[in-house]
């Protein structure tokens, strides 16, 4: 399922899928805000992690990787990633 960066919940997972080039206000983005994303490494193909979401629409920070990378809500936004599957606990008995 594609959601936006935003949409993960704190320990989640997503891969990145695409990068929508305007806003929901309409605003579009153009080169300079994918080439921006191209330089922290947020790519199609890589893996993201939700490690906190800042209350009140603040920012995100990520895990990106190997490292953290804090977010403005609406840049992550458009952000489409994802999700993956939480893998299960195991009970301890095989």
């Amino acid at each position: 399922m594609e959601v936006p960066l935003t949409a993960l919940k704190r320990g989640e997972s997503g891969i990145i899928t695409s990068i929508r080039a305007s806003s929901r206000w309409g605003r579009c983005w153009g080169w300079g805000f994918q080439k921006r994303l191209v330089d922290m490494g947020l790519t199609p193909g890589t893996k993201v992690t939700m490690i906190k979401s800042a209350p009140f629409n603040g920012p995100i920070e990520v895990l990106v990787r190997g490292y953290r990378l804090v977010l403005g809500r609406g840049m992550a936004e458009r952000i489409l990633v994802e999700v993956q599957e939480c893998p299960r606990k195991s009970s301890g008995s095989p």
